[in-house]
């Protein structure tokens, strides 16, 4: 992976995440990938999993910012650290570095978040396959 296929895999992950439904997500995942919140979240594992908790995770009318920089790349991963300004439905923000480990057609087949949240906030990961 290069630096500028992370760069667009990270640009389409959040087209996505802004559209309504998941059909995106089979532009950006394999059909097997696994998908963990946090480190310690047991993934989410597939496609249809992957659907379903970024369904569970999406407020309706959401609007945010999204900043991300480009850490690392070495071989077929990536760190990305991306930073999250929410204004709807509840103003918040968080930082988190992505672990992104792309297959040769540029889908992502692991993905692991590691989420952080300003002190004293409320934030938490999202909970894992089975949870």
């Amino acid at each position: 992976m290069t630096r500028d296929e992370l760069i667009a895999w990270v640009e389409s992950y959040e087209r996505a995440w802004r559209l309504p439904g998941t059909d995106a997500l089979a532009d950006l995942f394999a059909e097997d990938a696994t998908y963990s919140t946090a480190p310690y979240e047991r993934p989410h594992r597939g496609l249809e999993a992957i659907a379903r908790m970024w369904e569970a995770e999406r407020p309706p009318n959401e609007q945010f910012e999204i900043a991300s920089e480009i850490v690392a790349v070495e071989g077929d991963t990536g760190v990305v650290r991306v930073q999250v300004e929410y204004e709807r439905p509840r103003r918040r923000q968080y930082r988190d570095l992505w672990v992104v480990r792309l297959d040769p057609d540029g889908h992502c087949v692991q993905f692991e978040e590691w989420p952080f949240w300003p002190p004293g906030s409320g934030g938490a990961a999202a909970s894992g396959a089975g949870a």
